[in-house]
C-alpha cells in the first residue's frame, strides 16, 4: 500500500486552473449584483443635517471607484478563486511551521453567523451588546488563567500589531518613569520572529540580537554582556521556531529585571505549551497570543485577527483602551486607563474570532487544552523521527525532543542535487500539500518548518511524510522533475528577484496598479 501511495501520490492530485481576472478588471458599466435600499424618511431626517455640515473636504465628489458586476459573474469569480486555493479545510496543512494552521470546528463558524453576531455594530452603546461583552470578559479571564497574566486587551489585530503594542508599553512606562532616554535597546533572539525586532525599531529602540549556543539556546553569556542600564525590554518567543525549548528561561528574564527592564513573550504560537507552562512563571511582564493560530480561529488571508496581550497589575493602565470590566452586573468599556498608549486600532477587536476561540476553549476545558499541548507535542515528534531519516534531511542543533514544532534543513540534498528548498515547496503543490521555509534570512540553511498541531493523525502525518520522501527520490534520480515543479497546481515559478525585492514594482491596490502598470490602459474602469 505504502508503494501504491509513494508511486501515485504526484498523479493524485489536479488542481483547477482558471485564467482569472482580478475583480476590477470584470468592472461592466451598468451591470447589478444587488439592489441597496434607499434610506428611509427617517434616516435622511435624522442625518440630513449632519451631511450638509460636514467640511466640503470630506463630502465625495464622485462615486466610488468600484466594479459592477452581476450575481453570477460574481459567484464564478470567487468559486473560480476558491478551486485555485489550498487551505486547513482541503488538504494537510502541516507544512506552514510557527503560522500554525488547525481544524477550525465548524459548529463555530455557525456561531459568528447567528444575526446577534453578524450585526453587531462597533458603535452600539454598551447597553445594548452585554452579551459580547461577557464573551469578552470571560475570555480575558481565561486568557489570565492559561498565562498568568492580569489582565487582556483584544484589540490588537494580530501579532504584529501586538508586539507594537508592547514595545509602545515600555517606551511609555520609562517615559512615566522619566527614563525614557536612558532606556534605548531592546533585546531579542535571531530565532524570534523578525516583528519583534522591527516593531520596537519603529518606537525608536536600538536592536541588540543573541545568537544560538552550539545546541541552538539562546546563548545566556551574550545576554549577560549586553543588558546595562540602557536596556529597556526583552522580548523573546519560547519555544523559538527551531521547536527548541528554553527550559532556562526564568534565569534570563530575571538577568533583565535585574538591570530594570521589562520582559515581553511572543506567545503567538503556544500550541506545545497550554496548561503546562504560564508566561507569569517563566517571569514575563507581558505576553501574547494570536487567537488565530493557537486558539481555533482562522488566520482569514491575513485577517480578521486577534493578538490578544496580557499584561501584569503594574502594566495594566498602560493598555490601549478600552478594555471590558464588569462593574455589579454590567459590563463596560473603560477607556480611562490612567498611563493608556492609545488606541493601536479602530474600536475595539474582532468580536468574531473573539467569539470563536471563546467557544473552543469554553468546549475544551482545563483537560482539553492541556490534552491540545500534549498531542502537538506527540505530533511533532512522531514527524521528527520520520522526517529526520529522509535523505537530504539533517536537523541543526540539539537533537532529541522538540516541542511543536521543527525547523528543518535540505542543505544536504541541496549540495548534492541541486535541488533548493524553494523548489521542494513548488513540488508539494503538485501533491497538494502546503510547504513552509522559513523567515528571511535564512539562518538554518535551505530549511523548510514544519508543525503537525493537534488537529492531525497519524495517516495524515504519514501521507505528508510519504511526499517528502518521494520528492527526495526525484531529486536524487530525477532532479529536472522537482525543478519543474509545479506540474499540476495553478501556480507558476515565479522570479522573486523581480518583484517580491522591489518595492517599486509592487502593487498593494487596484489604485496603485493603475498607476504602477502604464500598459494596462485597456482595463481602466473609465472613472465611472
Amino acid at each position: 500500500m505504502d508503494k501504491i501511495l509513494r508511486e501515485n501520490v504526484n498523479k493524485d492530485f489536479h488542481q483547477a486552473k482558471w485564467n482569472e481576472p482580478i475583480i476590477f478588471e470584470l468592472h461592466q458599466s451598468g451591470e447589478v449584483g444587488v439592489e441597496v435600499p434607499q434610506p428611509s424618511n427617517e434616516i435622511v431626517e435624522a442625518v440630513g443635517d449632519g451631511i450638509s455640515s460636514l467640511p466640503q473636504k470630506m463630502k465625495r465628489t464622485n462615486k466610488p471607484n468600484l466594479p459592477e458586476i452581476g450575481q453570477a459573474r460574481v459567484l464564478r469569480h470567487y468559486v473560480r478563486l476558491s478551486q485555485e486555493t489550498l487551505g486547513s479545510d482541503f488538504n494537510v496543512e502541516i507544512g506552514q511551521g510557527t503560522c500554525t494552521m488547525k481544524y477550525i470546528p465548524k459548529i463555530n463558524e455557525l456561531l459568528i453567523r447567528n444575526p446577534k453576531i453578524m450585526e453587531l455594530h462597533p458603535l452600539q452603546g454598551g447597553s445594548t451588546v452585554q452579551g459580547m461583552l461577557e464573551i469578552i470578559h470571560n475570555l480575558d479571564l481565561a486568557m489570565r488563567e492559561i498565562s498568568g497574566m492580569d489582565c487582556f486587551s483584544f484589540q490588537p489585530s494580530g501579532g504584529t500589531q501586538a508586539l507594537f503594542a508592547m514595545a509602545s508599553i515600555v517606551r511609555k512606562y520609562f517615559e512615566v518613569k522619566g527614563e525614557a532616554d536612558q532606556r534605548n535597546e531592546i533585546i531579542t533572539t535571531i530565532f524570534s520572529h523578525p516583528s519583534q525586532a522591527a516593531t520596537a525599531v519603529v518606537k525608536g529602540y536600538k536592536i541588540i540580537t543573541i545568537h544560538p549556543d552550539k545546541n541552538g539556546f539562546p546563548d545566556m553569556n551574550k545576554l549577560k554582556e549586553v543588558v546595562s542600564e540602557r536596556t529597556a525590554g526583552f522580548v523573546v518567543a519560547n519555544p523559538e521556531d527551531t521547536g527548541i525549548y528554553n527550559s532556562k528561561i526564568k534565569e534570563f528574564t530575571k538577568i533583565v529585571h535585574d538591570v530594570g527592564g521589562i520582559c515581553y513573550y511572543d506567545q503567538a504560537n503556544a500550541n506545545g505549551l497550554l496548561g503546562i507552562t504560564r508566561a507569569r512563571e517563566a517571569g514575563f511582564d507581558m505576553c501574547f497570543f494570536n487567537l488565530h493560530k493557537t486558539f481555533a480561529a482562522p488566520h482569514m488571508c491575513g485577517g480578521p485577527a486577534t493578538g490578544a496581550l496580557g499584561v501584569t497589575e503594574e502594566l495594566k493602565p498602560y493598555l490601549p483602551g478600552p478594555i471590558v470590566e464588569k462593574e455589579g452586573d454590567q459590563y463596560v468599556l473603560n477607556d480611562q486607563l490612567e498611563h493608556s498608549i492609545g488606541k493601536v486600532r479602530s474600536f475595539h477587536g474582532v468580536a468574531q474570532t473573539i467569539l470563536r476561540s471563546y467557544a473552543w476553549i469554553r468546549a475544551l476545558g482545563t483537560d482539553g487544552l492541556k490534552a491540545v499541548a500534549e498531542t502537538a507535542v506527540l505530533n511533532n515528534n512522531y514527524l521528527y523521527s520520520k522526517v529526520a531519516k529522509i535523505r537530504g534531511v539533517s536537523v541543526p542543533y540539539i537533537q532529541g525532543q522538540r516541542l511543536e514544532q521543527v525547523r528543518y534543513s535540505w542543505e544536504q540534498l541541496e549540495k548534492e542535487t541541486g535541488v533548493t528548498t524553494e523548489d521542494v515547496q513548488r513540488r508539494m503543490t503538485d501533491f497538494g500539500l502546503h510547504y513552509w521555509t522559513s523567515h528571511h534570512p535564512y539562518i538554518v540553511p535551505q530549511p523548510f518548518t514544519l508543525e503537525p498541531t493537534e488537529s492531525y493523525s497519524k495517516a495524515d502525518l504519514d501521507e505528508y511524510i510519504q511526499a517528502l520522501e518521494q520528492i527526495s527520490k526525484e531529486a536524487y534520480e530525477t532532479p529536472e522533475t522537482v525543478k519543474a515543479a509545479p506540474q499540476n497546481s495553478t501556480i507558476h515559478q515565479l522570479i522573486e528577484a523581480d518583484y517580491l525585492d522591489e518595492p517599486s514594482k509592487w502593487c498593494i491596490s487596484w489604485r496603485v496598479y493603475l498607476q504602477k502598470v502604464k500598459n494596462k490602459k485597456d482595463v481602466l474602469i473609465n472613472n465611472h
